[in-house]
């Protein structure tokens, strides 16, 4: 069984290198919704898949760091890097060119770590994260599965080399929640949310 979860932030970027002039050399901004679709061969204790409610701890926490926040690819000029993070104090810098399509496997395996690192508590059972799909407008999006988040045909997602402003983590629940995420810390749910 499964369901999907919506989530949306506001961002802004520039994707290096594309073929849309205004997109690759000029900053500009999207209204994101982020699809989340989760699936379980079993249902927990309250006949889902996995609550809801949920979703709404770590898991919403790293999506909206990149509401009201500008994206940086690491990969860009160190001029602009520097420019960029002196006059926002939201910003995320992620080891790949901030496209829909990168974002949806940032995404996947940000997501996925969290629940395989996550101690279920209401007899949640093999809880996946089959699919991410981001729309960057309202006629387009990007869609990552498990094999395009990890496959061998396009570069590794590095979550080490993702950095989040120090703005962005104040606002977290728990500060330190990447850094424990990181270092393979067990999460586990609450009883109720």
């Amino acid at each position: 069984m499964r369901i999907r979860k919506l989530f949306r932030f506001e961002n802004a970027h520039i994707v290096r290198g594309c073929t849309t002039r205004r997109c690759s050399r000029s900053i500009h901004g999207h209204s994101y919704k982020v699809e989340l679709i989760l699936s379980s061969s079993g249902l927990d204790a309250g006949q889902m898949v996995y609550d809801f409610g949920l979703t709404k701890g770590m898991i919403k926490e790293f999506i909206d760091s990149f509401d009201h926040a500008i994206t940086l690819w690491s990969g860009d000029d160190p001029e602009y890097l520097e420019d960029m993070k002196k006059w926002s104090e939201r910003w995320v810098q992620i080891p790949l060119n901030p496209s829909a399509e990168q974002y949806a496997r940032l995404f996947f395996v940000l997501i996925d770590r969290v629940l395989k690192q996550t101690d279920m508590v209401n007899e949640e059972s093999d809880v996946v994260l089959e699919r991410v799909v981001v729309h960057e407008t309202e006629t387009g999006y990007a869609e990552a599965d498990r094999e395009d988040a990890y496959g061998k045909h396009l570069a590794p997602v590095d979550l080490t080399r993702v950095i989040f402003s120090e703005r962005v983590m104040q606002e977290w629940s728990d500060p330190e929640m990447f850094r424990a995420l990181l270092e393979g810390k067990r999460f586990v749910n609450p009883q109720a949310v």
